[in-house]
């Protein structure tokens, strides 16, 4: 085909095409998507298999539509996908029992026959059936990958080793406020009494920006003040739905939190990378609220053992103080009653002693005592003058006298 240009007007001339002899042939427009069928038709009468990432995935009248994508260096390549009511229903056992449920972001390796559909010029995939282990294998796959690097890193086992407080209260609870998840663990932690604080990261669980939303929002909670410990729920669904749960996002934000994460995803049965890099990973939301609980009354338990025990010893304390009291106050008693009487036994040896020099005892012998008027004792006669006048002092009476001549 040449274009050639004059001025501003483009004139195109016909192609050139030898591929039907020199005879040109015009298709119309009908014809040609009749001839592209049947092309399609002999080419893949069998069927095929084609691999990729759904994308723009509804559901309309119970059919399902979707693209099916693929990433390469020369850009994306896309075809459209139906999956008609009817084959769906005939697949629906098969996603079952592979635990699978087809989503946006999911990789699939599907077949079935390619159309091309008149009315509309357009190409699409009619979907027939889908390699279910393919899935499940690529997803085996990342999981695998994900832990090999967690454990190359040493990063395990860090949350593990977070501390976690005696009886955490202040709860960072990450999952979709909708969910049954949600109603699951709240309702358990309210009926406990224990007046645990919630405060949620509403967060998408499951689909193709689930990974990011679960990692940031752990992050967030975990440098949000106040928060104990993060819970990381989501109730059962398929193995695909819980996808979101082995994503390394996920993963290495559990492994950088600074406060310890319990996880509770999906059933019994599953087991996630989050599961593997928490603090701890119980079966279910509910399960998580129990262990919550179980946890601050074992705390209440053991404080109010131990006050039992601190009255226990201080009455014990205390009944021995008095005890210690009690025979300390006969040992004062006692002494004091020996005291007493040896005091009074002094006394009356005192009093003995006092009456053996009572002077009026003396008197009462026979004995006087002469004094000056002025009360001085006269004990010889040396001192006195003619003229000075004496007292002198009888048991039963006093005479005053006067010195008369000089002492002998």
């Amino acid at each position: 085909m040449r274009v050639a240009m004059e001025g501003s007007i483009a004139t195109v001339s016909q192609p050139s095409l030898d591929l039907f002899g020199d005879d040109e042939i015009t298709f119309s427009v009908r014809e040609l998507a009749e001839a592209v069928q049947l092309v399609l038709g002999k080419a893949f009468r069998d069927g095929v298999w084609v691999r990729g990432e759904i994308q723009g995935l509804q559901e309309r009248g119970g059919h399902l539509y979707f693209s099916l994508t693929e990433d390469g260096p020369e850009g994306r390549a896309t075809i459209s996908v139906v999956l008609f009511g009817g084959t769906l229903a005939r697949l629906r056992p098969v996603l079952q029992r592979a635990r699978m449920r087809l989503d946006n972001g999911m990789a699939v390796r599907i077949g079935g026959t390619l159309d091309f559909y008149a009315p509309t010029g357009r190409l699409s995939f009619k979907m027939a059936t889908i390699d279910a282990a393919y899935t499940i294998g690529r997803l085996s796959a990342e999981r695998d990958r994900v832990l090999r690097a967690l454990v190359s890193e040493g990063l395990l086992d860090r949350n593990k080793r977070v501390a976690m407080a005696a009886a955490p209260h202040t709860i960072g609870l990450v999952t979709s406020r909708d969910s049954a998840a949600f109603h699951d663990l709240t309702k358990e932690l309210s009926a406990s009494g224990l007046g645990f604080r919630i405060v949620i990261a509403d967060t998408r669980v499951q689909g193709a920006s689930a990974p990011e939303q679960i990692a940031r929002a752990i992050s967030t909670l975990a440098g949000t003040a106040g928060i104990e410990v993060i819970a990381v729920v989501r109730g059962g669904g398929a193995r695909t739905d819980l996808a979101a749960f082995d994503a390394e996002a996920v993963a290495r934000a559990i492994a950088a939190s600074r406060v310890p994460i319990l996880t509770g995803v999906g059933h019994e049965v599953d087991s996630s990378v989050a599961d593997a890099v928490a603090h701890a990973a119980l079966k279910t939301p509910t399960a998580v609220a129990g262990y919550l609980i179980d946890r601050v009354r074992a705390f209440v338990i053991r404080a109010e053992q131990g006050w039992s025990g601190v009255e226990r010893r201080a009455l014990q304390q205390l009944a021995r103080s008095e005890q210690r009291l009690e025979v300390a106050g006969h040992g004062v008693r006692r002494a004091a009653g020996n005291a007493l009487a040896f005091a009074e036994q002094r006394v009356l040896v005192a009093e003995a002693r006092v009456g053996a020099v009572d002077p009026v005892r003396t008197l009462a012998r026979g004995w006087s005592i002469t004094r000056r008027p002025d009360g001085t004792l006269v004990r010889s006669a040396d001192p006195l003058t003619e003229g000075d006048e004496l007292v002198t002092t009888f048991a039963m009476s006093m005479v005053r006298s006067r010195v008369e001549g000089s002492p002998a």
